[in-house]
């Protein structure tokens, strides 16, 4: 099997669609021998701030020495950016090796009467196999979606459960309270591993402490109010927490403090279960971790941004940042979101920044909002609103029409951002 054929077979069992539930990788996992089993996990949930936690802590993680292996979800660059040890891709031959492996297991499966794994069991089961292969010392692993019935839940071996910033989304699969979402979510937390978790909205907190006390782990608390802002700008910032003196942090944005301290507790836990962590290695880790599409600059002259904020609270913590940082500033905007997003409340919170907004359909066709109607959801925000509709259209309209000392950000769906990022480096803007 080539790498081609291999997607082509992914997109074909990807008209299973998602179903929520663990029955099914579990029988994809017991036909390839539960490479799972072999593996030790540091297992991510919440709502906004999972890729960077993870970022962060894969990065540290093999600053201290430790082969780390990444499960990301969705993706900005390439598809195989998803399946990563020591911060290099799955290579597309040994990826392609063990598509054939799964659909050989999915196929006797099949023959069983079994149901069909969807493609995200498929794929979770291809990284588990190679991060086997590879042997992994830790795997720093990211939820799909919610946590109790997310395919990457079938893990046992959970050295920490972490919890970023839990608040509405996906309500229709996960609950329509914070309770309830919650629920979903600490259901990663298993008996007796180290829980860490960012401070949370009170009702959240009190279903994170309730199941750790269940499952006899200890749950340590991540204040970002605690931590002192020494500098601050567009390309990162230096704080302060704790013990931590003067932390050089790479990424930008004032909702990257909350991960940072976050990282920070789940470090000293991972030291308090026996798993070392130089300070040499956490700070070298935090200066040098990149996540593209997290308020990521890609050029200048003018100024260009992309960030993937598709629900209320990224969107506030997106607003927040270009206010700290291009006060009084010209901002373009390029928008595309999938139809099952918060798009009004986000038009709502970032619309009034906008000298215009250029809204775009995305690539899935199946899921995305089209231009015309978030065109209808910013106009009552923005006076300047053009439908462009496809990508670059919009990118060359808001390069031909910002000054160099103006700002454009591209934002909304992370699964556009990519190739954002390749028509920018072909007009050269960088």
């Amino acid at each position: 099997m080539t790498y081609k054929e291999a997607r082509v077979y992914l997109d074909e069992i990807s008209k299973y669609g998602s179903v929520l539930g663990l029955d099914t990788i579990r029988g994809l996992l017991r036909e390839l021998g539960n490479p799972q089993e072999d593996l030790k996990f540091i297992h991510i949930a919440g709502t906004n701030g999972k890729g960077s936690v993870l970022a962060y802590t894969s990065t540290i993680l093999g600053e201290a020495g430790y082969r780390t292996g990444r499960y990301v979800s969705p993706t900005v660059v390439s598809y195989l950016e998803r399946i990563q040890v020591d911060g290099r891709w799955i290579p597309e031959e040994e990826f392609a090796e063990l598509v054939e492996m799964v659909r050989e297991a999915i196929a006797r499966m099949e023959a069983r009467g079994e149901a069909s794994p969807t493609v995200f069991e498929a794929e979770t089961a291809i990284a588990f196999l190679y991060f086997r292969k590879k042997k992994c010392d830790l795997v720093v692993l990211e939820t799909g979606l919610g946590g109790a019935t997310d395919a990457t839940n079938v893990v046992g071996n959970t050295v920490a459960a972490v919890f970023t910033s839990i608040s509405r989304d996906h309500m229709g699969f996960l609950g329509d309270t914070l309770e309830e979402i919650a629920e979903v979510k600490v259901g990663i937390i298993k008996s007796g591993c180290h829980v860490v978790s960012v401070r949370q909205k009170p009702e959240v907190q009190n279903v994170l402490v309730q199941k750790a006390q269940r499952e006899g782990c200890r749950i340590d608390i991540a204040d970002p109010e605690m931590a002192e802002i020494i500098e601050e700008s567009w390309d990162g910032q230096t704080i302060s927490y704790g013990k931590w003196k003067h932390l050089k942090i790479s990424l930008a944005g004032r909702h990257q403090i909350g991960n940072a301290v976050t990282v920070l507790t789940l470090m000293e836990s991972l030291v308090d279960a026996g798993i070392p962590v130089s300070e040499e290695a956490v700070r070298s880790g935090f200066a040098k971790t990149y996540w593209p599409g997290r308020f990521t600059c890609i050029g200048r002259n003018p100024f260009f941004f992309i960030d993937g904020a598709h629900n209320e609270e990224a969107a506030l913590r997106l607003r927040e940042s270009l206010e700290q940082y291009f006060a009084g500033r010209r901002i373009f905007f390029i928008m595309g979101v999938f139809r099952d997003k918060e798009y009004d409340k986000i038009a709502a919170i970032m619309g009034p920044l906008a000298e215009r907004i250029y809204t775009i359909s995305l690539p899935d066709e199946q899921r995305t909002l089209s231009a015309e109607m978030l065109k209808e959801a910013v106009e009552p925000y923005c006076a300047h609103v053009e439908a462009c509709g496809e990508i670059k259209k919009a990118v060359e309209a808001a390069l031909d029409t910002a000054a160099r000392e103006d700002v454009i950000l591209a934002f909304g769906s992370l699964s556009y951002l990519g190739q954002v990022m390749e028509l920018t480096k072909d007009m050269r803007v960088l």
